[in-house]
Parts: C-alpha cells; sequence; structure tokens
C-alpha cells in the first residue's frame, strides 16, 4: 500500500518541507507517502472564492491516484486518537487500496471533494495553517504505522 497527500498550495516554508521531508522518509519502508501539491486557486479583489474552490477541487481530484481510499482533511470529519488512526491505517491497510489524503485552500474543499471522500478527519477544533498540516498528518501516519509496528516512537 502506498498513500498520497494532495495539498492545494506549494511553495512550504523551509521548515515544514523539512520536516515532512523527515516523517516521509521515516515512513518510507511501512507506507510510502508521496507529496502532490496543486496550485491554488485565484483570490482577490474582484475575484470569486467559490470559483477559486471549485477550481481547486477539480486539481485535487485529477491528482488521486485510480482506485485510492480518499480521506479529506475537514474541520468537521471525525477526530481520531492516535491509537485509533492506527486501527483506521490498519483497516485501510485490509482493504488493499492505496490512500490518498487531501488538504483543501483556504475555504477548504469543493463540495464535489467532500462528496466524493471515502471519509473526513479532523485534526481537532483548533484552526490550524494548512502548510502545518502537512507535517502534522506526516507525523500522526507516522505514529500509526510505528504503533502497528510496535516502534517505540509513541510512548503513551
Amino acid at each position: 500500500m502506498k498513500a498520497r497527500l494532495v495539498a492545494v498550495g506549494d511553495k512550504a516554508p523551509g521548515w515544514v518541507a523539512e520536516g515532512f521531508a523527515e516523517y516521509q522518509k521515516r515512513l518510507s519502508h511501512w507506507l510510502p507517502l508521496e507529496l502532490v501539491e496543486v496550485a491554488p486557486g485565484l483570490r482577490g479583489k474582484g475575484r470569486d472564492a467559490a470559483r477559486a474552490m471549485a477550481d481547486e477541487g477539480a486539481r485535487v481530484q485529477a491528482a488521486l491516484p485510480r482506485n485510492a481510499w480518499v480521506v479529506a482533511l475537514d474541520g468537521r470529519g471525525k477526530a481520531w486518537s492516535s491509537e485509533q488512526l492506527a486501527q483506521r491505517l490498519e483497516h485501510w491497510r485490509q482493504q488493499g487500496r492505496d490512500l490518498a489524503f487531501l488538504i483543501g485552500g483556504p475555504e477548504g474543499h469543493a463540495p464535489e471533494v467532500l462528496a466524493a471522500a471515502d471519509e473526513t478527519w479532523s485534526l481537532g477544533p483548533l484552526t490550524l495553517p494548512h502548510m502545518l498540516v502537512r507535517l502534522v498528518l506526516a507525523e500522526q501516519v507516522y505514529r500509526a504505522a510505528s504503533l502497528l509496528a510496535n516502534h517505540p516512537y509513541h510512548r503513551a
């Protein structure tokens, strides 16, 4: 099984890119994680935010791996503990399908993206910068994989 993180936005700050790369490397033998960045929609004075979100949604859907189990990160999704995420990861592995995690733009996901997702995941009630969400997602997926492998990384 492989995983792809499809994220709206580019040009992550160096510390985010560095942290993400570290967890991506750690995950490589348990769950290879590929990052695919899609261009954000045009925003600003005189621009339609709904149109920007729809454009992003089309690019996100185009970047999805075929037949992948799609998990959209969304504040209205389910919040899981690290142990629950490990259980979800094991469930996803048993399905024999690749995974796709989705991070939307400033207004979130286009309705079509949420409708196409198999499930939604919330990192909790806090509002986080979307670039930071990449790093948190990579760390939490690594933690879940390490729990399944009985690796000592997670100490609760």
